[in-house]
């Protein structure tokens, strides 16, 4: 035999002897084969969406190493089942358990196909890779991160669409506490009402990531599940964790903004302003700023109106900032509440709640100048209003209270620093005093906000 073809017969075998283990893909077409060489802990494996961290090293068949995290002393991390690695990978990782190796042979097509990967890799190049396997969580759906809700995809759903705020939706639930099953149900339900049904926020929001046939676990920590409350309905304690397993058989997107005309955003604005009116008087206020924070959207950028429907949009939008103000006014929410009374005033600068909540706000957060102007205005443009009257006399002695706390905080303060001078080589200004009155000042509680508010919402 030839130079040449010894080189030959020695890669055929070499490639022979590679291509062995477990078939593992779908189709059984032998484009990822398996050998385990340590066995892993636990009896879960990764599901699609999980963040798995692993080490790993690749060759070609003819041993050449072309990569590894080893080298780089440097874990890599991927979401798997989307498409961020070669698809040998998605479908290797998914077998495997915390702590175990194996090494997966990986024909072109589940690797870097016909392109290849230069300079390293050339064109539809068969791969061998050893892949250790050290954790993997779920996919925290969360808007801050914190863990609260986290979503594992068993069966991965159909295209890319996904339920929004309002979609009618087609669900099949499993709620767990521990090892107690508490709510098994099939539901036809509008997404964002989900609390009528008796579904925690944190399963909605796990629902508008989903897609079409899409099977989920869900894992709810008690904030987002049902909270310091529990459910007694369900036998859940307070401060409950939850599991959900899901299923989204089908689901009708409600018309986003732009696909709607002028007429069909104001029929709509009218039934959400309705609905968030239900839930404030019901004292559900989160869920009433949901709806009137629609109407908001809808409106507040609409033009090319008549004249009939500009002044329908602009009562909407005015009741929906007052309606927001007093929703976060209740929340103690002062930041948002004065932004929506600001924008109700906006639209109406003599409107007499959007003055008298504006000022509850300021008095909340110990605005006192600024709340006396905002309730002296609306004793001058609406005499008889009494609860303005009532704030205004516990405004006004807030700031005798803040004032006369400040001439005691500099009189002390002028009375150390003049006993200073007349002592040379005292002890340094003590200041605790002053500490203690600052501390008093900064520690102001709120003023009686919900004991003495505006409790109406607009009609």
């Amino acid at each position: 035999m030839t130079a040449e073809e010894v080189k030959a017969a020695e890669m055929k075998a070499a490639e022979e002897a590679s291509l062995e283990g477990v078939d593992i893909t779908p189709k059984s077409d032998g484009g990822v084969l398996k050998i385990i060489k340590k066995e892993g802990t636990g009896a879960e494996c990764p599901m699609i969406g999980d963040k798995v961290s692993v080490h790993y090293t690749g060759w070609l068949l003819d041993g050449t190493k072309f990569d590894s995290s080893l080298d780089r002393k440097d874990k890599f991390s991927f979401d798997l089942g989307k498409g961020e690695v070669i698809k040998a990978w998605d479908t290797a990782v998914a077998t495997m358990k915390v702590g175990e190796i194996c090494r997966i042979t990986c024909k072109p097509e589940y690797a870097y196909g016909s392109a290849g990967s230069p300079p390293k890799i050339p064109s539809n190049a068969t791969l061998i890779f050893e892949i250790e396997l050290f954790e993997f969580k779920g996919e925290d759906l969360t808007d801050d991160e914190d863990g609260g809700i986290i979503r594992r995809i068993r069966k991965k759903g159909e295209g890319y669409s996904k339920p929004n705020e309002g979609a009618l939706a087609e669900i099949e639930i499993e709620g767990w506490h521990g090892d107690r099953v508490f709510d098994k149900r099939e539901l036809r339900l509008e997404v964002g009402e989900g609390e009528n049904y008796d579904l925690p926020t944190g399963l909605e929001k796990a629902l508008q990531k989903m897609e079409k046939s899409e099977e989920s676990v869900v894992y709810l920590k008690p904030s987002y599940g049902f909270g310091s409350a529990g459910k007694e309905k369900f036998q859940i304690p307070p401060d409950a964790e939850l599991k959900y397993e899901v299923k989204l058989k089908s689901f009708e997107k409600a018309k986003e903004s732009w696909e709607m005309n002028t007429e069909e955003k104001l029929e709509q604005g009218s039934i959400a302003k309705e609905k968030g009116t239900q839930y404030f008087k019901e004292g559900k206020y989160k869920r009433a700023t949901l709806q009137y924070k629609k109407i908001v959207a809808w409106l507040e950028h609409e033009s090319g109106l008549s004249d009939a429907e500009d002044v329908k949009a602009k009562s909407l939008r005015l009741a929906a900032h007052l309606n927001l103000a007093m929703c976060h006014l209740k929340l103690k929410e002062y930041p948002q509440a004065l932004e929506n009374c600001n924008k109700a005033l906006e639209l109406d600068s003599s409107n007499e709640k959007g003055l008298f909540r504006r000022g509850e706000a300021y008095l909340a957060v110990n605005d006192f100048e600024l709340a006396r102007t905002d309730f002296q205005k609306v004793l001058r443009l609406y005499p008889s209003n009494k609860a303005a009257k009532a704030q205004l006399v516990i405004c006004q002695q807030k700031m005798r209270e803040q004032h006369e706390r400040e001439k005691k905080l500099y009189a002390n303060m002028f009375q150390r620093l003049a006993e200073k001078e007349a002592k040379p080589g005292a002890d340094t200004l003590q200041t605790s005093d002053s500490h203690k009155s600052n501390t008093e000042m900064k520690d102001e509680e709120h003023n009686g906000v919900d004991d003495k508010s505006q409790v109406d919402i607009e009609a």
